[in-house]
Order: C-alpha cells, then structure tokens, then sequence
C-alpha cells in the first residue's frame, strides 16, 4: 500500500517550491506528479500535421516522493502510517491521528 496517492493534499518539503501545496495529480513509481509545483518551462518544436504551433510551454515535472509531506487538517506536514482496522489496512496521519480515505 502506497503512503501517498493521487488526489492527496501535500507540501514541498525542500527545493526551489519549498512549503507550496498541492494536488498529486499522478504517482509514478517512486516520484508525485504535484499541481501547481516544479513547473519548468520546455521548447516545442512545430508539428503542422499534429497541430502543434511550436514556442515554450509549462510543464509540470516530478518530485521525489521523500520530498513531500500530507498535509493534515491544521495545514501542517505529516508522516503517513498504516494500520490494519477490521483486517484492512488504513492509512493515518501520524500528527492528529485521523485516518486518510482509501
């Protein structure tokens, strides 16, 4: 069972984006792909028959997963446990205690 998983609030914890939030939008195999965070810019080439017009464009690039934290309900990072309720596992936040969705 993954700790962190799309759709869960995070917090850079080091890097140029240092304390942005966000969305994951995409978990690759050890690396979040976050809204809004690590956007660099990239050259596109033009492509007449894809329709591509060619210039810079944003593009949002990974992060290692050591390097964000869930955001719990006071808006403060924390560590993801696992613990097995009724012969499931369950994810929790370690700071409040509160369990995380499936």
């Amino acid at each position: 069972m993954k700790k962190i998983r799309k759709g869960d609030s995070v917090v850079l914890l080091t890097g140029r984006d240092k304390g942005k939030q966000g969305t994951v939008t995409a978990v690759l195999e050890n690396k979040l792909v976050i809204e809004g965070v690590n956007i660099y810019k990239k050259s596109v080439k033009p492509n007449p028959a894809a329709g591509v017009t060619g210039g810079m464009i944003d593009k949002t690039m990974p992060v290692h997963i050591s390097n964000v934290a869930v955001v719990d309900g006071n808006g403060k990072p924390s560590r993801v446990g696992i613990k097995l309720v009724d012969g499931k596992k369950q994810r929790f936040l370690k700071t409040t205690g509160a369990t995380l969705s499936a």
